[in-house]
């Protein structure tokens, strides 16, 4: 049976280009820190795509660290020695938005009194005002981080705004842009983040391979993998050259593709959700009138279990998911959608479809078709 795989916010399918440079990759015999010419053509792969991935965000090609995912970026970034473009450091605060992913949730390295949570309006946008009172409140320089776009409703960030704010107040800004990356033009030097961090595999990359990306070089981070002086002294570790190769590949695509991807995921995506308010008139769109990814649908549905719904279309061979896979298993609701105000029942029911690169029309309308079985079934059991 011929699946349809609309769960690409969870982990996009491998890119074929990525994939071809990846097997490319595992020929090369040497260590990128070698000095003899098999040592060389690994360096070579590395910085190509090192050039490639800072090219994507409008960045430096050396304020490109890679690391092994965007987790261990964020736990590097988030410390209280991080140095700001201004020079800021000794951050005695943590300011983070109340949907940000688990990893940023977490704090990194700050100790747990030290996090301050602020909250987001019903939309999913970062409340502005409760943000400046936190930065008023902090008693030092803070350390702010806020997504570009959330993985779970796809509602895009008031970036700029917080920004300001940031300035304002002294503080630093880390953005995460995991999901935004290839879905959303992105200029670091527009964005005016400290640092961004990235993840391959939700562009078509690999998994298992992210980066750190420096506002300036000026910027310093305080090291969370010490030991040798790979990368720059920022990370330390033997390059993962076959997953860094595969990142490369797949920014390079994303590069070329991102506005026409968008606009025809996006065609998709609004088809998709008309389709699902026709079939279940309860059912609603999550972060609606608010800015949101392309490819990202989120809808909650009375009457239904999202968990129940999740196993009824994977049975029809649909993949898709209740929300954030790193939540995956857990019994409590979304955290994103408990901090817009959805709970219960209403939050229970919520299933997320993220379309990306390898999404057909006959995809969607396979999903269409799966969840309208599903939820006749259901209604005629409570009928």
């Amino acid at each position: 049976m011929t699946r349809a795989y609309l769960d690409h916010n969870a982990t996009s399918p491998l890119l074929p280009e990525a994939r071809e440079a990846m097997v490319a990759a595992l020929s090369v015999a040497g260590n990128a820190s070698a000095t003899h010419a098999d040592g060389r053509a690994a360096r070579r792969i590395i910085e190509g795509a090192r050039e490639v991935v800072a090219a994507l965000v409008g960045a430096e090609a050396r304020c490109v660290t890679f690391t092994s995912g965007g987790s261990e970026a964020a736990a590097t970034l988030l410390a209280p020695g991080f140095v700001g473009k201004a020079g800021q450091t000794g951050h005695r605060t943590l300011i983070v938005s109340a949907v940000e992913h688990s990893c940023v949730l977490a704090g990194g390295r700050f100790h747990p009194g030290a996090i301050r949570i602020c909250p987001v309006g019903a939309g999913g946008a970062v409340d502005l005002a409760a943000l400046e009172r936190l930065l008023d409140d902090s008693p030092g320089p803070a350390l702010v981080s806020v997504m570009a776009a959330n993985n779970e409703t796809g509602v895009v960030q008031p970036l700029d705004a917080v920004r300001r704010l940031c300035v304002a107040h002294g503080a630093s800004l880390v953005v995460d842009a995991v999901q935004a990356l290839g879905k959303l033009p992105l200029d670091l030097w527009t964005l005016g983040a400290d640092a961004i961090f990235v993840s391959a595999h939700k562009i078509g990359g690999p998994q298992g391979v992210g980066a750190i990306i420096r506002g300036a070089e000026t910027v310093d981070i305080e090291r969370l993998v010490r030991g040798g002086g790979q990368e720059g002294r920022f990370r330390a570790g033997t390059e993962n050259l076959v997953g860094i190769a595969g990142f490369g590949a797949a920014a390079k695509v994303a590069a070329a593709s991102i506005d026409a991807e968008m606009q025809r995921l996006g065609a998709l995506r609004d088809w998709l959700e008309g389709q699902i308010v026709t079939i279940s008139g309860q059912s609603r769109v999550v972060g609606l009138p608010a800015e949101r990814l392309a490819n990202t649908s989120l809808t909650v549905h009375p009457g239904l279990d999202g968990e129940t719904t999740v196993i009824a279309l994977d049975l029809a061979g649909v993949s898709v998911s209740t929300g954030s896979a790193c939540s995956s298993g857990k019994v409590a609701p979304s955290h994103v959608l408990a901090a817009m105000g959805l709970e219960g029942a209403e939050a229970k029911s919520a299933l997320r479809v993220t379309l990306g690169w390898s999404t057909s029309r006959e995809d969607v309308e396979r999903f269409v078709t799966a969840f309208s079985a599903h939820a006749g079934k259901v209604a005629a059991r409570a009928a």
